[in-house]
């Protein structure tokens, strides 16, 4: 069975959900002026958003730097986890990646956030260290995770 929703890149007009989704799934949501900066930056920067019934369902913003993709954010929103929309956003990822010839991917990830490890150890992604008291608002330890993608 396909998807329900399509990706797209991300733009401009999109910034007001994706706000309402990172208010919605982060004590430390991105504020507007980061996210129109992000969006905007598209040499360096790559954001996409699944679309279902005209609405914003999940949204990915990831960075290159160099031969390395860092995965800098992701969400769903709210009632629509579990459905795949963060795996779909994922693969596609990768996939442009690879394209351009990444090699190799790193993020940070809360250490109480279970759900977004598993999703990352799906990918190939393994911990690699720990950033002490990385999330200011929660003083909460990052989990440093990297993974080939060759």
């Amino acid at each position: 069975m396909s998807p329900s929703w399509t990706i797209r890149e991300a733009e401009r007009r999109d910034v007001p959900e994706l706000l309402s989704i990172e208010v919605a799934q982060f004590p430390e949501p991105w504020t507007r002026s980061m996210l129109l900066d992000e969006i905007t930056n598209v040499e360096a920067r790559r954001y996409t958003v699944a679309i279902e019934d005209k609405k914003i369902v999940g949204y990915l913003g990831v960075m290159y730097v160099i031969e390395e993709l860092h995965v800098n954010t992701i969400g769903t929103l709210p009632g629509h986890e579990g459905q795949g929309i963060a795996t779909s956003l994922m693969e596609e990822a990768w996939g442009v990646a690879r394209e351009r010839g990444i090699q190799r991917a790193t993020l940070e990830v809360a250490v109480s956030n279970t759900r977004a490890q598993e999703l990352y150890f799906r990918f190939g992604f393994a911990p690699v260290g720990v950033r002490k008291s990385y999330y200011e608002r929660t003083n909460e330890d990052a989990l440093v995770l990297w993974a080939d993608l060759a």
